[in-house]
């Protein structure tokens, strides 16, 4: 009777922690993305190429594509341990990876680490499911779902980009590029700079460009860097402004498809090209069209993702140390500076990410601290700009071209309004430093010096 009685109990007990708004929420989640990650999996297979799981699954043993980013996320798994377990699982990484790359070199394969942080990352796991309980586990299975979430964005960002390129096979390449007349055509002004600038610079973009994820776990770990101490995680962090910016941006790429000026106007596009005109001659104002393009070449412009990614981590590393701070400049303006300078965006791209970034931030902090009445009209109002720019591009662009002292100014200020709201909003939300009166006392009689 009384084992029946204490089983009642703890039953009464789970279904009342699943009953928990955040534990819903959290499960709800987790499912959520689970049916995202299987309807990217059949779809990418239906194309005849793996999916997102089965190309991560592939990475226990073969080449992974990124080294760097498996290793960034094992960091992001680590921040719930000791410093003492972090330097065994850097160990246990590294050696892993030695095997892995002994064996290829024997083998002639392709040399490529990245292996042992991800067999740590499961590692991680295991541990956390069978010799943790309680607080510790639940700390230690965010860690390695911050992880894996970051690891999965990639695979299902390049998921995306597969389902883009095959069902979209017009691009409004024509109208983006023609709206970007009223911003004096960026691409093109970037692009002959980086090409000046020789090897050396465009080595250095291209490192930043490809490296964006790592630098966003370098000043993600910085926000969680106390969560070992404090056994708890920051209502909000960059890792949640990341995903939420992957997660959604794919699906702008299927509303307003869009290859880039190097490939409708330059030599990467082929003989789909319009003219070989990028970046020396920006194209004439005639009125767009849809333009047919191949089956390969993602529609992944607009917005951009970098751009909102760049900045993302531009916001967040405000609140660091000062190298933080010039580390997160540098990254946005060399980020801007490849996107640009490399043809991969119009202007009118770079606009769409900034507001499409901050609007997202605006609401994940919302939502953080509780929803209020700032907070829900800043992200309405980025909502408002981000489709009224959209919808500029696609139905204006031969008026914005041909009076482009009118809507640049006009594209820019609205981004400007974007930003000052947030600004302002963001800044109300600080906690005040405390006002502390001085109550004037009665001051001490002189004394005589003593000789």
């Amino acid at each position: 009777m009384a084992s029946r009685e204490l089983s009642r109990i703890n039953d009464k007990e789970t279904f009342a922690a699943w009953r928990h708004p955040r534990v819903a929420l959290w499960a709800t989640a987790g499912i959520a993305a689970l049916g995202f990650l299987a309807t990217l999996e059949f779809a990418a297979r239906h194309y005849g190429l793996p999916g997102p799981v089965t190309n991560q699954v592939k990475e226990f043993i073969f080449a992974p594509k990124s080294g760097f980013l498996l290793y960034a996320s094992m960091a992001l798994s680590m921040v719930a341990l000791t410093r003492r377990q972090r330097f065994i699982s850097v160990g246990a990484a590294i050696g892993i990876d030695a095997v892995f790359l002994l064996v290829r070199w024997i083998a002639d394969a392709k040399l490529a680490f990245g292996n042992g942080a991800l067999w740590v990352i499961a590692a991680h796991a295991f541990i956390a499911m069978t010799r943790r309980t309680g607080q510790e586990r639940i700390l230690m299975l965010k860690g390695v779902g911050l992880a894996l979430l970051l690891v999965a964005g990639r695979k299902t960002g390049d998921a995306w980009l597969l389902i883009t390129s095959k069902t979209r096979p017009a691009v409004l390449d024509q109208y983006v590029a023609t709206a970007d007349h009223a911003l004096g055509n960026p691409s093109w002004v970037a692009g002959r700079i980086v090409r000046a600038t020789g090897t050396v610079g465009e080595h250095l973009l291209d490192y930043v460009y490809i490296q964006l994820a790592v630098a966003a776990v370098c000043v993600a770990f910085y926000q969680l860097r106390n969560v070992a101490t404090e056994r708890a995680f920051p209502r909000h962090h960059l890792v949640r402004t990341f995903l939420v910016i992957g997660l959604l941006g794919p699906g702008i790429y299927m509303l307003f498809p869009v290859v880039g000026p190097v490939f409708a106007y330059g030599v990467d596009g082929g003989h789909w090209a319009t003219a070989n005109l990028w970046p020396d001659i920006p194209p004439l104002i005639s009125p767009p069209r849809h333009m047919p393009f191949d089956e390969i070449t993602p529609r992944n412009c607009m917005p951009s993702l970098h751009t909102a990614w760049a900045t993302a981590i531009f916001i967040h590393s405000r609140r660091g140390p000062r190298a933080l701070r010039f580390a997160g400049t540098f990254w946005l303006i060399a980020t801007l500076g490849a996107t640009l300078g490399f043809g991969y965006h119009y202007g009118a791209d770079i606009v769409a990410g900034v507001v499409f970034t901050l609007t997202i931030e605006a609401a994940l902090r919302s939502q953080a601290r509780g929803w209020d009445r700032s907070g829900i009209q800043t992200a309405v109002h980025g909502v408002a700009v981000f489709a009224t720019l959209l919808l500029a591009y696609r139905f204006l662009p031969l008026q914005m071209a041909e009076q482009p002292w009118i809507f640049g100014p006009v594209v820019i200020l609205l981004m400007i309004s974007v930003i000052y709201r947030y600004v302002r909003t963001t800044r109300s939300w600080d906690p005040k430093p405390p006002v502390t009166t001085r109550i004037p006392g009665p001051r001490p009689a002189p004394q005589s010096e003593l000789v």
